[in-house]
């Protein structure tokens, strides 16, 4: 039972490096997908291991804002890989679904 956390994280962190190069996805579309809670899809990511293998800067909120605990460096950080993957912001820290949202 003790490696069941790590079995979830994994299946989370397989899923996200499927989100191709300038799009996103949500926590909640990650979960729905794999039959968790979004709050473990984020607290997996905010732990996330290696944010060059497992690209969790792809992922943010339901509303489509980035992160403020963003796990590599905070929410400028992960607007900054966002930004050079020729993601565009319709505000400070929203980007904008209807031409980056990535579904499984």
């Amino acid at each position: 039972m003790s490696d069941q956390p790590s079995k979830r994280f994994e299946m989370i962190y397989e899923l996200v490096r499927r989100i191709p190069r300038g799009k996103v996805t949500t926590y909640g579309v990650i979960a729905k997908k794999l039959g968790m809670s979004p709050r473990l899809v984020g607290y997996a990511l905010h732990l996330n291991p290696d944010g060059e293998k497992t690209p969790c800067h792809r992922v943010v909120n339901r509303d489509g804002r980035i992160a403020k605990g963003f796990a590599f460096g905070g929410e400028n950080e992960q607007r900054k890989r966002l930004e050079q993957e020729g993601i565009i912001f319709v505000s400070k820290d929203c980007v904008d679904f209807g031409k980056y949202l990535f579904n499984f």
